[in-house]
């Protein structure tokens, strides 16, 4: 067989994967056939050549894990080194009764030139490299790696931890939190690796000294045996060869514990090599060097010193000294130069939605004297009273109120509070942070000293008294609230005024799917075969205009499935809703008497505005003016009245002209509620205690 059909044989073969089996290969044939001297010498130079490859891929490697393979590498370096001991062992011992040359150049020069020929010496030195790589390298490699992997492995859970934190965050991506975890994963694999890597090592040295001593006694035998060589001769033939053969195996091994011990005992998270962190740490100051200098100068002056050597590693590091100072002080001017120069023009960024800000759907904004009421750490409870305003409001109305943002605001007056919904002001007022609000509830007997006033949420005269007067006040008939109180009752009046302005899709949505978990099919009915989500909305922003609640949502969507089909006007449909409603709707107003005293209009007045509507539209823009402000002082007579008799002013009227009655008069007289028809319970009696006509 002729090279050229070695080479093709070779081509066919497949290319990948055969690294690892064919490493094994040798090293078997190494260790169980006989080797020629020229094979072992190209194996020990081999040898020698990758422990080196080894050791420099070590020093320029950045980070452990980019040499994950490394404890591998170990096994097999150290494999391959025991089985060319098993081999040179063999050759040694057969053929070392020829000479120094019969087990390869290689160990004939190790054990010739390296030791001088002196056996003696050549054991002393081996003996001292064992100890080096046994007793100090391979040791201290071996115990850095096995804290280093205890301490990888307890600091895994923590290190998950604040994985899983900057992803719930928002800090990681899935994708790079994956990336974490592997990298994680795969550190503990290497150190834990790397410590049991360590005991290869170690394990190599102790080889080595049985393999001297194995190799010495039984050259001995063998050639005094065997070969009827004197003993001083067997002696120095076998004892330098074995000379040279261990240290042909002890140099790689001391490469290779060298390598392992630098991995372990590196820093970890440096993005640097070994070369670079030792530069810049270790020659960065020039005073070290200045003054190891001065030492070495002051040593090399001493008589009887090798002073050529001292002064010339004095110089060596005064001139190291002076270029690092030089390139200290040139590193200082470009700095002072780059901050005299004037910063350079911020560039513009590309305008983004990022850049446009959103208003704040409710807003309570607070004068700096006032932040004391919101600040918790100064013992401020208006945050708390506030989640309980929404948290009761949100179970009155049958929605959830949006939460409210609290901010200070230097340019309101110290004590002044505002109240925004959607970015508009709704409410301000003053308040004493160190006073006490006595609000007249409309009957008092007597008077107080302090600062009048008047309650921000409803209107009622008030005195700002200071906090010993509290009982005297009470006693009097006022009632008594700290500013904390006044700000949430003021915050939650406007809420409840403004309930339909907080309402919106995304509560209605929220309220439907809420829903569709008892009620599926009502739901899939509805939205949007019979009615768009937007008509719903509608509807439910009236009904909370106008005092209802929304808490009985299948009652809602029930009546919606049902009307809707016929028309799609928010008007029509929340006048259906109501009537649907009407149970609770006068319950809420009058509670649970069965008599309900009502104010009516005539029937030639409300035909008059039913025909009026008619004609102009819901507007009620066809009515006379004169009529309008004659029918809205009757109807604000009647109410007084109403009240004054401890009855609650009701309007009932048909339920075509309800909505604009109610939108008429609802601003106007306080606490006059407009029913229709159709709206009162069957088990309920209707009394009417005025009428109001067009000559009233």
């Amino acid at each position: 067989m002729d090279l050229e059909q070695i080479k093709k044989i070779l081509l066919a073969l497949p290319k990948q994967g055969l690294g690892a089996p064919l490493a094994i290969l040798i090293i078997l044939g190494m260790v169980i056939l006989p080797m020629p001297p020229f094979l072992l010498d190209l194996f020990f130079t081999f040898n020698i050549a990758f422990s080196l490859i080894i050791l420099l891929v070590v020093i320029y490697t950045l980070k452990p894990l980019e040499f994950a393979v490394f404890p591998t590498v170990i096994l097999i370096a150290t494999l391959l080194r025991l089985a060319l001991n098993v081999a040179s062992t063999r050759i040694v011992l057969l053929e070392g009764h020829n000479g120094g040359d019969a087990a390869g150049k290689v160990i004939e020069a190790f054990g010739a030139f390296v030791i001088g020929g002196n056996f003696a010496v050549g054991l002393v030195v081996f003996i001292i490299l064992v100890v080096i790589n046994f007793v100090v390298v391979t040791k201290g490699a071996g115990r850095v790696a096995e804290v280093g992997a205890r301490f990888t492995l307890d600091a895994m859970p923590g290190k998950q931890m604040a994985i899983d934190a900057d992803l719930n965050a928002g800090i990681l991506t899935q994708e790079e939190a994956r990336g974490r975890r592997e990298e994680i994963a795969a550190e503990a694999d290497f150190y834990g690796s790397m410590d049991g890597a360590s005991k290869f090592v170690r394990g190599d040295a102790i080889a080595g000294i049985i393999i001297l001593f194995v190799n010495v006694i039984g050259g001995l035998v063998i050639g005094v045996g065997q070969h009827d060589m004197s003993f001083a001769h067997a002696g120095e033939i076998y004892v330098l060869l074995t000379i040279g053969d261990g240290l042909v195996a002890q140099i790689p091994s001391l490469l290779l514990s060298t390598a392992s011990a630098i991995v372990v005992t590196r820093v970890r998270g440096s993005n640097k090599d070994i070369g670079a962190q030792v530069s810049s740490q270790l020659f960065t100051d020039p005073k070290v060097m200045y003054i190891t200098a001065g030492v070495m100068a002051l040593l090399g002056v001493i008589p009887g010193m090798p002073n050529l050597v001292f002064i010339l590693i004095a110089g060596s590091l005064s001139g190291i000294a002076y270029l690092l100072s030089s390139q200290s002080k040139q590193a200082v001017l470009v700095e002072e130069e780059q901050a005299a120069m004037p910063p350079p023009a911020p560039e513009i960024k590309e305008l983004g939605w990022d850049d446009v800000s959103q208003v704040d759907i409710i807003g309570l904004e607070v004068g700096y004297r006032l932040i004391p009421l919101v600040d918790k750490n100064q013992g401020g409870q208006l945050m708390n009273r506030i989640k309980g305003v929404r948290k009761k409001l949100s179970q009155e109305l049958g929605f959830l109120v949006p939460s409210v943002h609290i901010r200070d605001n230097l340019d309101l007056v110290p004590t002044n509070y505002r109240i925004s919904l959607m970015g508009v002001v709704v409410g301000e007022a003053e308040i004493m942070p160190d006073k006490e609000m006595a609000i007249n509830p409309g009957k008092v007997f007597g008077n107080l000293e302090g600062i009048n006033c008047i309650d921000p949420a409803f209107g009622l005269e008030a005195v700002w008294i200071d906090t010993n007067q509290k009982d005297h006040a009470q006693t009097l008939g006022y009632t008594v609230v700290d500013p904390g109180t006044v700000v949430a009752t003021h915050l939650s009046h406007i809420l409840q005024s403004h309930a339909h302005e907080l309402f919106s899709y995304e509560e209605a949505q929220q309220l439907l799917d809420n829903l569709s978990e008892t009620a599926p099919k009502l739901i899939e009915g509805l939205v949007p075969k019979i009615l768009p989500l937007g008509v719903i909305v509608k509807v439910l922003q009236n009904l909370l205009q106008e005092k209802v609640h929304i808490r009985d949502m299948r009652s809602i969507v029930e009546t919606l499935a049902e009307f809707g089909i016929k028309s799609q006007d928010p008007d029509i449909l929340t006048s259906a809703v109501r009537a649907a409603l009407g149970r609770s709707i006068v319950q809420e107003i009058s509670g649970i008497q069965k008599e309900l005293p009502v104010i009516t209009l005539e029937p030639d007045l409300e035909q008059l505005l039913q025909q009026s509507l008619q004609t102009a539209g819901e507007s009620g823009a066809g009515i006379e003016p004169g009529l309008a402000e004659q029918m809205f002082k009757s109807l604000e007579e009647s109410s007084q009245k109403m009240e004054m008799e401890g009855s609650t002013a009701i309007l009932l009227v048909s339920s075509y002209i309800r909505p604009w009655l109610a939108r008429f008069v609802r601003h106007s007289i306080s606490g006059l509620h407009v029913l229709a028809y159709n709206e009162i319970p069957e088990d309920r009696q209707v009394k009417v205690v005025s009428s109001v006509g067009q000559g009233t």
